[in-house]
C-alpha cells in the first residue's frame, strides 16, 4: 500500500494524532483507514522487534469518537494481516487498555487505544502500551518510520484472529475491589459508598461505565449523573476537566442534585477532576493538593512531582503543610511520570506524578495516568472520612489560592520557532529588574517571582511542547496584579517582530 502521507506530522509527543474526518474548515484529513491499517502493520513489526516475539496478541479499544469503529477495524486488519491475534475491547478507556497487558487472565503483549483525548470531534489518534508502560516519544518515531516503509511483510504465514471481549467490565471490577479493600473497619465493605450520592459527568466520552459498573456496585446513588452515553459529536460539552464550560456543568449538577461528590472525566478517562458537596470544583492545583494529602499521609516525606505551572501556594502546601517534597518538572504527562520513576530508581521515594491538566500517575498503579484510579483513591478517603464526619474538601482548607491567574498563548510566526522562542527566554533571563527575580529550581523555560506590592506573584514563560507558541502563565496574590505583570511582559516582547502579542491587554 503506497500512501502519500507525511508520517512525521502524525506524531504528537508519545501519541499519534491526526484529522480523521472532515468537518472543520482548513483541516485536511490525514488519519484515514488506509493509514490506520498501515499503522497496524508497523506497530506489529515494532512490537516484534521490541519484544523479540513472532506470536503476538494485541488488545485494541476505542473511545466514543465517530471515526473510532472504522479506524479500529482498519488498524485491526493491519495487525491480523501480518499474523497478530487481536482482542477487540470495543469502547474502553486508555488506562484499561494498559491494564490488558498486566492482567493475568489474558496473555496480551500490547494494548492500543484509539483516542484523541479532549480534541475536537474530527480528530482521532492512537496510544500504545506494553507491560512496561506507555510508548515514549522515540517509540512513536520508530513506529512511524516503519509505517513509511512500503510493503511490510507478514510476521508469520497464517492470518491473525479477532476475538471480542468486554474488558471494561474486568477493569471496573478491579476498581471495585480496590475501593472495597481500601475502606476502614466500621464501613460496610461490600457497599462502602452506601448513603452517598455521587454523580458522574462523562461528557459523552468513554467514562460513563464508572457510574453503573463501579459506583452502583459499591452502593452509591448515581441518579443525576449526566452525559454517560458515548456520543462522538460531544453534544453537551467538551469532555475535559480543564474546560470551564464542562466544570460549570458538573458543578451545577452537584448543586442541583444535592450530591455528596461530582466526578468528571475526559474522553478516554486518563484524566479526571471532582466537585465537592458545595458545588466547588476541585481540579488543577486543588486536585494536586488533595491527592497529595492522601498520598503523603500514606507515604510521609515522599516526593510529589508536578509539571512546571503549579502555583507557589501548592508548593507551600506540599512542603510546609504536608511535610513532603515537591519537584516541579517539565510540562507533558510523560515527562512528569518519567521524572518520578527516575527519582525512585535513584533511591528517592516518589509515589505521585501529576500534571495540572489532571494526568495523575501513582506508583502503586504502575505509574499509569489513570483518571478512574485517581477517583478511586479519593473515594476510599471519602468513605473513611465519613467515620469522622469530615469531607474531602477539608483536607485542602489551608491551601493558599491566588487572587488571579491567567494563561496567555503568544504565537511565534516563523518556521524556526524553536530557536526563536529559546532566544526570547534567554533574553528575559538576562534583563530581569525592578523586583523580578528568576527562580533557580526550574526545569522548563524561565519562572520569575514578581516581588513588588502591586504585582505579588509569578510568571512562567516556556515553549509549547509541539506548537509554535510561547505559553505564559501568570498568577498574582493581589487584585489587578496579573494585568500589571502582563503589561510589563508585553512591553518587553513587543520588540520581537515574529511574535503575535495581540493576546495581551
Amino acid at each position: 500500500m503506497n500512501l502519500n502521507v507525511n508520517w512525521k506530522k502524525l506524531q504528537n509527543g508519545s501519541d499519534i494524532r491526526g484529522v480523521a474526518m472532515k468537518g472543520i474548515p482548513g483541516e485536511e484529513v490525514n488519519l484515514t483507514n488506509d493509514v490506520a491499517e498501515t499503522l497496524g502493520k508497523a506497530f506489529a513489526h515494532w512490537l516484534n522487534q521490541t519484544l523479540g516475539k513472532t506470536y503476538l496478541t494485541v488488545g485494541v479499544g476505542m473511545d466514543s469518537r465517530l471515526t473510532g469503529p472504522s479506524l479500529k477495524e482498519a488498524f485491526t486488519k493491519g495487525l491480523t494481516s501480518v499474523g497478530v491475534n487481536v482482542y477487540d475491547c470495543g469502547i474502553a478507556s486508555t488506562p484499561a487498555m494498559f491494564m490488558t497487558t498486566v492482567d493475568q487472565d489474558f496473555a496480551i503483549d500490547a494494548g492500543v487505544m484509539l483516542t484523541a483525548s479532549h480534541l475536537p470531534f474530527n480528530r482521532n489518534g492512537l496510544k500504545f502500551f506494553t507491560n512496561k508502560g506507555g510508548a515514549d516519544k522515540s517509540d512513536i518515531t520508530e513506529i512511524l518510520s516503519l509505517a513509511a516503509q512500503d510493503g511490510l511483510k507478514p510476521l508469520k504465514e497464517e492470518l491473525g484472529t479477532v476475538k471480542m471481549i468486554d474488558y471494561i467490565s474486568n477493569y471496573s471490577n478491579s476498581l471495585v475491589n480496590a475501593i472495597r479493600s481500601g475502606v476502614m473497619f466500621g464501613v460496610n465493605n461490600q457497599l462502602p459508598l452506601k448513603g452517598l450520592k455521587v454523580i458522574v459527568d462523562a461528557g459523552n466520552g468513554a467514562g460513563g461505565f464508572f457510574a453503573d459498573k463501579v459506583l452502583s456496585q459499591l452502593g452509591a446513588d448515581v441518579t443525576g449523573s449526566q452525559f454517560l452515553d458515548p456520543d462522538g459529536n460531544f453534544p453537551n460539552h467538551v469532555p475535559n476537566p480543564e474546560d470551564k464550560e464542562a466544570m460549570d456543568s458538573i458543578c451545577e449538577a452537584v448543586k442541583r442534585e444535592k450530591a455528596d461528590l461530582g466526578i468528571i472525566f475526559d474522553t478516554d478517562v486518563d484524566r479526571s477532576a471532582i466537585v465537592d458537596n458545595q458545588g466547588n470544583p476541585i481540579n488543577r492545583n486543588e486536585l494536586i493538593a488533595l491527592i497529595s494529602a492522601v498520598i503523603l499521609e500514606e507515604h510521609p516525606g515522599s516526593t510529589v512531582v508536578t509539571d512546571s505551572i503549579t502555583s507557589d501556594g501548592l508548593a507551600w502546601f506540599i512542603k510546609d503543610h504536608l511535610k513532603g517534597k515537591h519537584q516541579r518538572f517539565k510540562r507533558g504527562y510523560k515527562n512528569v511520570i518519567n521524572e518520578s520513576i527516575r527519582l525512585n530508581e535513584e533511591g528517592e521515594d516518589s509515589w505521585l506524578a501529576i500534571e495540572t491538566s489532571g494526568h495523575a500517575a501513582l506508583k502503586e498503579n504502575y505509574f499509569l495516568d489513570d483518571g478512574a484510579f485517581l477517583v478511586a483513591k479519593l473515594l476510599i478517603k471519602l468513605a473513611n472520612l465519613r467515620l469522622e464526619n469530615k469531607n474531602l474538601s477539608q483536607l485542602i482548607d489551608v491551601l493558599p489560592r491566588p487572587i488571579e491567574s491567567k494563561e496567555y498563548r503568544v504565537g511565534i510566526e516563523t518556521e524556526e520557532f524553536g530557536l526563536y522562542g529559546k532566544q526570547i527566554i534567554a533574553d528575559i533571563e538576562h534583563q530581569l529588574n525592578n523586583g523580578w527575580e528568576a527562580v533557580s529550581d526550574n526545569y522548563e523555560g524561565i519562572r520569575v517571582n514578581c516581588n513588588s506590592i502591586d504585582e505579588d506573584g509569578w510568571f512562567l514563560v516556556r515553549l509549547s511542547l509541539h506548537d509554535p507558541v510561547i505559553p505564559i502563565n501568570i498568577e498574582s496574590n493581589v487584585a489587578g496584579g496579573v494585568d500589571k505583570i502582563a503589561i510589563r511582559l508585553k512591553e518587553f516582547l513587543k520588540k520581537y517582530e515574529q511574535l503575535n502579542i495581540d493576546v495581551f491587554i
